[in-house]
């Protein structure tokens, strides 16, 4: 019998960036309806009904041991979500029937915390199989003739690609595991590793192995797991057998399904890119929303989904092939979707909410999968046998005459059809065999084997917890909290190597990751970091260069991805002992330090929320444009990605907030393009997938140019800049004639725009200065009367060479539609000579405030030139980007000299040279000391002879540093 899909909807508390942001609640509970209310609130609220509306904002109080009660009749607590949802999971999985729960939401919405918990307040996920084994234990008791057997496996997709987290093998391989498909059985993944697990305990150990092997696979591929999705699937198969009667074999998959964040697949298409069809690694959720939507249409006709003329698409995806089952097929399933209750999250929750609304109406029909144990096992047996016989001639051949009935199928595609069906029998003839080896063994052959292996890892893990309080050890931090914590390098020799090579004792894979990229040493109580020549080691938000000590709690990026932590026993221990604490290191505060050391300003104390938004888009996109320059280095792709602070009327806007946006330069070319943050985030992604087929060394990873990630055309214009025009002296019927300055987002000027506004008569003549007639006293005198003028942009002066062609100017007056538009003229001294006359019947308050107010923004657009420099073609991206810093760094110092700061560009560079190497040489002084156990070290009189070269360099250190604090300095980027 059909039913249709159990949905519940949860909403959590305000996190604590939404509560510094200011951020009001947008979304109501009142029953199982749920209610979304528009931030703006003059639209009409928009309800949904549900099985459940979980209301978890507000009304709960932590015991002792951190178990958040109600404390109210309104919420909703973990033990209500099990009771609702995780108790018929566990009655169907008994009955026999397959199972899935899966979660659905924003990332940080809160979908973690309802399926898998955390501390006391344990999630739907560990209280199934608590409860399952408890009740294993019951019936085993009461009837010890009957078997029970529970089987893991963890798989995670992305990027199209599956791989099988609890083999570690599978994570290497080249595209991934395949998805094959049983003609009875349905999708499967091919070579997929199943553990036998005893107890929760058993599956808690597995799940954490799974999830390291997770966080070491992402961080090598710098692969975002809120884009990866996580599927853990339980078998629990029950053999039965009552007096007189054949044994029965009864079977349950039970899928839990972790989606990835629901914004990724929406929020990063970027409107009017050439790539805006999204990389693949978004195909999985967006696929996902069209099997739902099918679905739904198939449920409205009141058909079965292989009887309907609704084409579901299950097959364009590897997420959709495995959720078949659970979505369209046998199986009893519950989606659990969770919302953020604040306003700046509003479009992503009410896309969450439609998504669940059509979940709801998709109907399944679950069969109980029980069958006699001796007929499973002799059709197992058979199916074997017939593919034996197929594989051995007689049923191949018949495949290939479909092929050979076609005049236009190749030899050679002949014979490639007849291997991928053999590799399809062998694949289905392996999978069979191993469930037959599986049925023939007995539930505790099986268990005797998992506790072995399992006390082998128990015996490990407890070892490496003792270690870990009496040695130093590395531990990782990433942007899901999940997995941060979960990868420690322990720090068990005096020296201690880190890179990617065999030699090293830390392997780190990964974008830019040298062969030998760092060296840790142990002495004695202190430790010490090294790094190797050209590799890139940043310490607490610092670049590294020279051996430096470590200390407890320090902050470690190697390269572009892998972020860890200092754990340093002694120095802790101390520090208890004294009373000091320190703070908790979060991914967040990594990139936030970084951000900071790179000048930005990061204070969050007195910002608006405009402001503490911007913040946050300026810390996430950090990261990614890190991550973006080091591909482009190892792809040898001459670009060079930076951030930038880009103003409302930088973009033509008289009002809005700062943008942060990614300036991308052509090195070879000097062009360059500014990209917004939805575009940047498509295309960093793309750049990954290019990266991904680069190391597993596809032929065809280098695209072509209509495809590239990294491409940008000429052949569009960029904007050159704008010009504001104040329109005050028309509300007194005066002229303007001006040269007025096009500045770019920078604020710096790029040239000269003529205009002149002449206020006109009715019958269009101008009007002359000593005309009586039409003198203006008060502005309120206009209100009522006609108003006419003629708008005249002249031509402009100075622009840039590189961007003269196909110059344009645009612009918006008033309440417009479309925007004004000039000729388009080659010339970096463009003449115009554009006119346009404005009549406004009658003059409003409207019309009088927007001329006293506002500032009509003048683009200036046109197209970059393509001039090659041969000396620098044939060098490489990174010796590029070295190049382009220098020539920044010397137009600062040029600009400096200019101004009269007295300072020699070539000799304060060098001054600064020798300054290094003097606190160099001062610190080894003082390190040598300290080895032979002296107390103090002289350092007197060698701060005298620097003392007064100090003072000035100072003064120039301090004004690069207040140039680099800028966002629109030049020298706002360089590390």
């Amino acid at each position: 019998m059909a039913e249709t899909i159990k949905v519940a909807v949860r909403v959590r508390p305000f996190n604590m960036r939404e509560q510094e942001r200011g951020a009001k609640l947008v979304i109501d509970m009142q029953g199982s309806q749920t209610i979304i209310n528009h931030p703006k609130g003059n639209v009409e609220p928009k309800k949904f009904h549900f099985d459940y509306s979980y209301w978890s904002h507000d009304g709960y109080k932590e015991d002792a041991e951190g178990y958040m009660h109600p404390d109210d009749d309104r919420y909703c607590d973990q033990a209500r979500v099990f009771k609702d949802l995780g108790e018929g999971v566990l009655f169907n999985a008994w009955a026999g029937y397959n199972c899935s729960l899966f979660a659905y939401g924003q990332t940080g919405s809160g979908k973690s915390y309802s399926i898998v918990g955390y501390g006391a307040n344990k999630g739907v996920i560990p209280v199934v199989c608590q409860r399952l084994f408890s009740k294993i234990e019951e019936k085993v008791a009461a009837k010890p003739q009957d078997e029970y057997e529970v089987n893991l496996a963890m798989i995670e997709i992305y990027n199209e690609q599956v791989r099988d987290l609890l083999n570690p093998a599978s994570l290497k391989l080249k595209g991934g595991l395949k998805i094959r498909e049983h003609p009875k059985k349905g999708f499967y993944v091919d070579k997929l590793t199943t553990h036998a697990v005893g107890s929760y305990e058993n599956i808690e150990m597995k799940m954490d192995n799974g999830t390291k092997n997770r966080t070491v696979a992402a961080t090598a591929m710098n692969a975002t797991s809120s884009r990866a999705h996580t599927i853990v699937a339980l078998t629990f198969v029950q053999k039965t057998k009552e007096e007189g009667q054949q044994a029965m074999t009864k079977t349950s998959v039970i899928n839990l399904v972790d989606l990835a964040g629901s914004e990724r697949a929406a929020s990063t298409a970027a409107t009017g890119d050439r790539l805006k069809e999204g990389a693949a690694i978004n195909q999985s959720l967006s696929t996902l929303g069209n099997v739902i939507a099918a679905l739904a249409d198939v449920a409205a006709e009141g058909k079965a989904p292989g009887k309907s003329k609704v084409i579901v698409p299950f097959r364009d995806s590897s997420l959709t092939k495995l959720l078949k089952n659970a979505l369209g097929g046998n199986s009893k399933t519950v989606m659990m979707a969770a919302v953020s209750p604040a306003d700046i999250n509003y479009d992503e929750s009410l896309s969450t909410l439609k998504f669940a609304d059509r979940v709801k109406r998709i109907k399944t029909v679950a069969e109980v999968n029980e069958s006699p144990t001796e007929k499973l096992i002799r059709e197992l047996r058979e199916e074997n046998a017939k593919l034996m016989h197929m594989l051995g001639g007689s049923g191949i051949p018949d495949v290939a005459m479909i092929a050979e009935a076609s005049t236009e199928v190749s030899e050679e595609e002949k014979e490639k059809m007849r291997k991928e069906i053999e590799d399809e029998l062998r694949a289905q003839m392996m999978q069979n065999h191993m469930e037959l080896e599986d049925s023939e063994k007995s539930a505790s052959q099986k268990l005797q084997e998992m506790e072995k292996a399992m006390e082998e890892e128990r015996k490990k893990k407890q070892s490496d917890t003792e270690k870990r309080h009496k040695k130093p050890y590395l531990w990782n931090l990433n942007e899901d909290p999940a997995l941060s914590g979960v990868v420690c390098h322990l720090i068990e020799r005096t020296k201690v190597l880190i890179g990617k090579g065999e030699k090293c004792q830390v392997r780190l894979q990964g974008l830019s990751i040298m062969d030998e990229h760092a060296l840790i040493e142990v002495d004695k109580q202190l430790i010490y970091i090294t790094v190797r020549e050209n590799a890139k080691v940043t310490l607490n938000g610092d670049p590294l260069t020279t051996r430096t000590e470590l200390h407890h709690n320090d902050r470690i990026l190697f390269s572009a991805g892998h972020v860890y932590v200092v754990h340093h026993p002694y120095q802790f221990k101390k520090a208890n002992k004294a009373g000091k604490t320190f703070e908790p290191v979060t991914w967040d505060v990594v990139q936030t330090e970084i951000a900071e050391k790179s000048g930005f300003d990061v204070d969050r104390k007195g910002k608006s929320p405009e402001e503490l938004l911007l913040q946050e888009d300026l810390i996430s996109l950090m990261p990614m444009v890190n991550e973006a320059n080091a591909i482009s280095v190892e792809l040898d792709k001459k670009k060079l990605f930076e951030i930038v602070l880009v103003a409302p009327q930088a973009r033509g806007l008289s009002k809005g907030r700062t943008e942060v946006m990614v300036k991308i330069s052509d090195l070879i070319h000097n062009n360059s393009w500014l990209w917004d943050r939805n575009k940047f985030i498509n295309r960093k992604y793309k750049m990954l997938e290019m990266y991904q087929g680069y190391v597993d060394e596809d032929a065809d990873w280098d695209l072509p140019q209509d495809i590239d990630p990294f491409y940008e055309t000429v052949a569009s214009h960029v904007l050159i800049g704008q010009a504001q025009i104040h329109l005050k002296c028309l509300t007194y019927l005066i002229g303007f004639e001006e040269s007025v300055i096009i500045t770019d987002y920078q604020a710096q000027e790029r040239g000269y725009l003529q205009v002149n506004i002449v206020p006109l008569k009715q019958d269009e003549t101008p009007i002359e200065d000593d005309d009586d007639d039409y003198f203006v006293e008060e502005p309120n005198e206009l209100i009522g009367k006609n108003m006419k003028y003629k708008f005249i942009i002249v031509g402009a002066k100075g622009l840039p060479q590189k961007i003269s062609n196909d110059v344009y100017c645009e612009f918006k007056l008033y309440l417009e539609d479309s925007p004004n538009e000039t000729d388009h003229i080659n010339s970096k001294n463009p003449d115009w000579n554009w006119s346009k006359v404005f009549s406004h019947s009658p003059v409003t308050e409207q019309l009088l405030e927007y001329l006293n107010e506002e500032v009509l923004i003048v683009k200036v657009w046109g197209k970059q030139r393509l001039e090659d420099d041969s000396k620098v073609n044939k060098l490489t991206t990174k010796e590029l980007k070295s190049l382009n810093e220098k020539e920044k760094l010397t137009s600062y110092m040029k600009k400096m000299e200019g101004a009269g700061g007295g300072f020699d560009m070539a000799t304060t560079v060098r001054k600064i040279e020798l300054m290094h190497q003097m606190v160099t040489e001062i610190k080894k002084v003082t390190d040598d000391a300290k080895k032979d156990g002296k107390t103090t070290v002289d350092v007197a009189a060698i701060d005298a002879i620097l003392t007064p070269e100090r003072m000035k360099l100072n003064d120039v250190s301090q004004m690069i540093q207040d140039e680099k604090k800028n966002p629109n300095s030049q020298l706002c980027c360089i590390s």
